[in-house]
C-alpha cells in the first residue's frame, strides 16, 4: 500500500514514471530489433516448453498471460528504483523525515492548491484560527496588529524601538510545521528577577533578526524559514503606533494595554498618529485573497487596529473575497461589557465602512451553566446572537460548533477551520447573501 501511496492524485509524480516507462519500453524494443528478435524467439520457445510440460498441450492464451505479469512486474520493478532513487536524495537532504516523504509530498501539493486566505487581528485567538487553518490551505496571508505595548513586546517596543514581536512570534508558531522542541524554544519565556526576566526567546530572536536585516518584514520572512511556516505573516504597519480609544463621556484612554482598565464604554478606537503607512505585501494580500477573515480575538484591541492602518480598510471592502468576521463567544470586561454579537459587528463596520463583512460566524454550542458562573464571576457572559439586528445591516449570519469548554473557553482550531472552509467553498461564489439558507 506505501508504493501506491506515489500514485496518488495530485503528487505530480505519475506522468514522470509513465515517461520513465515508455523510455524503458522503447528501449526494449530497440534492444530487440538489434538483435533481430533471437532472443525473445528463445524466452517465447521456453515459455512454450515450460507450459507444454505442466499441461501437456501448447497454449497462446498462457504465452499472453506470462507477458502480462512480466509487464506488471517491469512496472512495479521501475516503481521501487524510482521511488529509492527518490529517498535516496530526500536521504540525504532531510534525513529526519525520509521515511514519511511520501505524506509529505502529498500534503504539500494537496495545501498548496488550497484557496488563498487572509486573516486579520491579533492576539491569542489569531494563532488559535491559524493552527487550523494551516491543515486546509498553505496559501494563508497573517496581517497582525502592532499595537501591542504591554509585557515582553512592550519592553521591546520602547527600548529597541520596533514594532512589538509578540503576536508575530504566536502567528509564526501557529503556522510552523517544525519540531516540538523548537516551538518550546520559541514559546519558552526567562523568568527570574534579571533584565531577560519576562523575555520570551521568539520575541528576543525577532528582535535580533529585525536588528540583522534591518526590517520586521525581512526578518519575518527569514524566520518563516526557519520554522518552515506554511503561509506567511506580515505585521500591518512597520511604523511605530499608539492604539487610543475615545469614550463615550468623551474620555480618551492612551495605549492598548490601559483601554481594558479603564472599565468604560469605548465610542470609537484611533491610532496615533492618525496616518499610518501599511505593509504593500499585506495590500496585495487582500486583494488577491479567496477569503479575507477577522478575528477571532478582542474587538478593538487586536481585530480594530489593522482596519485603522491606512488603505488596509478601503482594500477590505474592494476585495472580492468572501469576508468572514468570527464573534467573540465571551464578552471581554472592559471592552466589549454587554455586547451582542451585532454591536460587534457594527463596531467593524462603524470603523472600516459597509462591505467590510459578509458573513459573521458564531458559536452555536450551549454554554454549561458553571462555566457561565465562573465566567460571571470574572465580569464576562455569552455573546448574545441577534440575528435579525446583523442581517439588517447586511451581514449573514453562520452557526457552527466552534469552542472547547474546559477550564475555559476557547475556540478550537480543527472546528474553525472544518467551520470556514466550510463557509469558503459554499459561498465564495455566490452573488446573493442566502440569510435564510445559511443562518438558521
Amino acid at each position: 500500500m506505501y508504493l501506491l501511496k506515489w500514485l496518488y492524485p495530485g503528487m505530480k509524480f505519475k506522468r514522470w514514471f509513465f515517461l520513465f516507462a515508455v523510455g524503458v519500453i522503447t528501449s526494449g524494443i530497440g534492444l530487440a530489433l538489434m538483435f533481430d528478435y533471437k532472443y525473445l524467439d528463445l524466452i517465447e520457445e521456453s515459455i512454450f516448453r515450460a507450459v507444454y510440460f505442466w499441461q501437456g498441450s501448447y497454449s497462446y492464451t498462457m504465452v499472453s498471460v506470462v507477458g502480462f505479469v512480466a509487464i506488471l512486474l517491469g512496472f512495479v520493478l521501475m516503481l521501487v528504483a524510482t521511488r529509492n532513487v527518490i529517498r535516496s536524495i530526500i536521504l540525504i537532504l532531510v534525513p529526519d523525515k525520509s521515511e514519511r516523504l511520501v505524506d509529505i509530498i502529498y500534503a504539500k501539493r494537496k495545501l498548496g492548491r488550497g484557496p488563498a486566505v487572509t486573516v486579520m487581528g491579533g492576539g491569542h485567538g489569531l494563532s488559535v484560527l491559524l493552527r487550523g487553518i494551516k491543515s486546509a490551505t498553505s496559501n494563508v496571508t497573517a496581517v497582525v496588529t502592532v499595537a501591542d505595548d504591554g509585557g515582553s513586546s512592550g519592553r521591546l517596543r520602547e527600548d529597541l524601538g520596533i514594532i512589538p514581536p509578540g503576536d508575530l512570534r504566536n502567528c509564526l508558531v501557529a503556522l510552523a510545521d517544525t519540531e516540538p522542541l523548537m516551538e518550546k524554544l520559541f514559546q519558552y519565556r526567562f523568568e527570574g528577577k534579571g533584565a531577560l526576566a519576562g523575555h520570551s526567546f521568539g520575541n528576543l530572536f525577532l528582535a535580533a533578526m529585525n536588528e540583522v536585516t534591518g526590517d520586521m518584514e525581512t526578518a519575518l520572512q527569514k524566520s518563516s524559514k526557519v520554522l518552515a511556516v506554511k503561509g506567511s505573516v506580515l505585521p500591518a504597519s512597520k511604523e511605530h503606533v499608539r492604539l487610543d480609544a475615545i469614550m463615550t463621556d468623551g474620555t480618551v484612554v492612551e495605549g492598548e494595554s490601559h483601554i481594558p482598565e479603564a472599565h468604560k464604554k469605548i465610542r470609537r478606537v484611533k491610532l496615533f498618529p492618525e496616518k499610518v503607512q501599511p505593509v504593500e505585501s499585506a495590500l496585495e494580500a487582500l486583494k488577491n485573497a479567496d477569503a479575507i477573515i477577522l478575528g477571532p480575538g478582542s474587538l478593538y484591541t487586536s481585530v480594530m487596529p489593522n482596519l485603522l492602518v491606512d488603505g488596509m480598510a478601503e482594500a477590505l471592502r474592494k476585495s472580492k473575497a468572501l469576508k468572514i468576521y468570527i464573534c467573540n463567544v465571551m464578552t471581554q470586561p472592559g471592552e466589549t461589557d454587554g455586547y451582542t454579537a451585532s454591536m460587534h459587528v457594527k463596531a467593524i463596520l462603524d470603523h472600516a465602512g459597509k462591505g467590510a463583512i459578509d458573513f459573521v460566524l458564531v458559536n452555536s454550542r450551549e454554554i454549561s451553566p458553571e462555566m457561565q458562573e465562573f465566567y460571571a464571576a470574572e465580569g464576562a457572559q455569552p455573546v448574545k446572537v441577534d440575528e435579525d439586528a446583523i442581517n439588517a445591516m447586511g451581514v449573514g449570519v453562520v452557526k457552527a460548533d466552534i469552542i472547547n469548554e474546559t477550564d475555559v473557553i476557547r475556540h478550537n482550531p480543527d472546528k474553525l477551520c472544518r467551520s470556514v472552509m466550510r463557509m469558503v467553498y459554499d459561498l465564495r461564489h455566490s452573488d446573493t447573501l442566502d440569510f435564510e439558507a445559511m443562518g438558521r
